[in-house]
């Protein structure tokens, strides 16, 4: 375990971009989550404790935000575009937009948990 003092600055762009990939956001070297959306206790790596993480509710807010401005115009341009049945949209629509959000929630967490990691939220302002 390396010493991270608190004046030392800690890349956001980086810690972000691991997050996103699923990696630690300090060190990238090895896997941040042990389940779907569970992270792990800590990095094997480096160390850095993930127990404390607080994510919440602002992962899945950003993948309706994201996942609203796609698919609205995907529907309304079909609409425009197409003819289909009421019953093929009730289940195309519902249906694409939950296979969206579950391949977004998992590096949409990881993301938040490296923001706030480079930012020393929740429990990050010690050393790693």
């Amino acid at each position: 375990m390396v010493d991270d003092p608190v004046s030392d600055e800690r890349d956001l762009r980086a810690a972000m971009l691991r997050g996103l990939k699923g990696r630690c956001p300090a060190c990238g070297e090895s896997r941040l989550f042990r389940s779907f959306l569970r992270p792990v206790n800590h990095c094997p790596a480096c160390g850095q404790s993930w127990a404390h993480q607080r994510a919440d509710d602002l992962p899945a807010y950003l993948v309706v935000l994201v996942l609203g401005h796609v698919l609205v115009p995907l529907v309304v341009a079909a609409n425009l575009r197409l003819d289909m049945p009421m019953w093929v949209q009730m289940t195309l629509w519902p249906g694409l937009a939950l296979v969206i959000a579950m391949l977004m929630i998992q590096p949409a967490k990881g993301l938040v948990i490296g923001l706030q990691w480079a930012r020393r939220m929740h429990g990050f302002s010690g050393g790693r």
